[in-house]
């Protein structure tokens, strides 16, 4: 019989390209319904006790001792506070301009790792790509920066997924220096459930905002559990498994494309010349880190929606 391998693991790209691109959608559309605790617990509780339920039913060996520290702390910092700060983060500006700040986070990886004991040192090329990104982000967030609501909203949200890709970062950083021998899918279990359930008893402390069980919300979360989660985090562990990263690390770029288009035709939100320029900008700037980064054989992991 034919090998097709190599087929399916392009399909799993494919899938991580469209999917989690359309997260960033599900994201705004279930907080229209549910609180941002609730909603990341509920995501991640659910998606990780099905994962994590049928890991068991097959026999599955679960990282245990030191291994199942090592997935429960980086589920935290990638999970927990990395998507977590997405999901607040979208509470004040549109899903597509978060999409766009988000392909930042090579930026986040490269220079944690040059900071961390044993990482790469940075070099001029990535440095200077880096402040190139620098000079998008600031088109994006510069006009009138203080003087209107909905900028300083905008500065605001930056500001969080910074906080949100350096965790992100971080933990991609300890999780792949611990060398874990379960598989990958498995890993991601862990994580999910762990970050569910940690999150779950803040979600009872500081949500003061009722929940609105509706088709709408409902259908949303049920999206991100589905989607984004279990199809999309397995699609992406399996690409990352069997194609080259040059290969893989296209994926944050279709998925903020497929945000900004899916924010624009649900929610009309904006998106003209001085995005477009931004964007631009900032594809060029990661594009040379990237680019310097293969060179150097330093691996960029991206953000996950």
């Amino acid at each position: 019989m034919p090998d097709n391998s190599g087929l399916k693991s392009y399909l799993a790209l494919v899938f991580v390209c469209f999917f989690w691109g359309t997260t960033y959608l599900g994201i705004r559309i279930g907080l229209e319904s549910f609180p941002p605790l609730m909603l990341i617990s509920a995501r991640f509780l659910i998606s990780g006790s099905i994962m994590v339920a049928f890991g068991l039913a097959r026999g599955t060996q679960f990282p245990r001792g030191r291994e199942l520290r090592a997935s429960a702390l980086s589920g935290l910092l990638i999970l927990g506070l990395g998507n977590g700060c997405l999901v607040f983060a979208e509470t004040l500006i549109p899903s597509g301009l978060a999409s766009l700040m988000i392909t930042l986070s090579p930026f986040w990886l490269v220079g944690l790792e040059a900071l961390l004991p044993g990482g790469v040192r940075l070099h001029a090329p990535t440095i200077f790509g880096m402040l190139i990104g620098c000079v998008g982000t600031a088109l994006l967030v510069s006009p009138g920066l203080g003087s209107n609501s909905l900028n300083r909203n905008v500065l605001y949200g930056f500001l969080i997924l910074q906080l949100g890709m350096a965790s992100w970062s971080f933990g991609s950083i300890y999780l792949r220096r611990r060398h874990i021998r379960s598989h990958p899918i498995v890993v991601g279990a862990v994580q999910q459930l762990v970050t569910g359930l940690a999150v779950l008893p803040l979600a009872l402390l500081f949500d003061t905002r009722p929940a609105v069980w509706n088709f709408r919300g409902i259908a949303a979360l049920l999206y991100l559990v589905t989607f984004g989660s279990i199809v999309g985090y397995s699609a992406y562990t399996y690409a990352l498994d069997r194609l080259p990263v040059a290969v893989l690390s296209i994926y944050p770029y279709v998925n903020s494309v497929v945000a900004v288009v899916l924010g624009w035709l649900f929610y009309r939100e904006p998106f003209g010349a001085r995005e477009s320029i931004a964007m631009a900008i900032i594809f060029f700037g990661v594009a040379l880190v990237k680019w310097h980064s293969r060179k150097a054989s330093v691996p960029v992991m991206e953000v996950e929606a």
